[in-house]
């Protein structure tokens, strides 16, 4: 009997699951995807539950409910660094020249 070898075809990332995806406001997308991920980290840090939370960003609690499921189609990225903000964290905005050969882009480093 002869094993039966399936080939899969691996795709390298180009470090932005939105983009390779083919969705629009690729960029966008992984910036808010991102800035929402250090925010929920930093609540379940910090202990809170979603009540606790939307108090402090000064929000309704299925706002939290979004934001921790990732529906942040109702959050600008403005609105994140607020929440950021909020939690008692610095955001800190760099211009910078792009790459040699890239294109420019932001980027959230945390």
């Amino acid at each position: 009997m002869s094993a039966k070898t399936n080939k899969i075809k691996i795709i390298e990332s180009s470090g932005n699951v939105f983009a390779d995806m083919g969705l629009p406001d690729a960029e966008e997308m992984l910036v808010k995807s991102k800035l929402a991920h250090q925010i929920t980290m930093l609540i379940d840090k910090a202990g809170l539950n979603q009540t606790e939370a939307a108090k402090v960003l000064g929000v309704g609690q299925p706002k939290i409910s979004l934001l921790r499921r990732g529906r942040l189609k109702e959050f600008s990225i403005e609105r994140l660094m607020k929440f950021l903000n909020a939690l008692d964290r610095d955001v800190v905005l760099t211009v910078r020249k792009a790459r040699r050969g890239q294109e420019a882009k932001v980027l959230v480093e945390a």
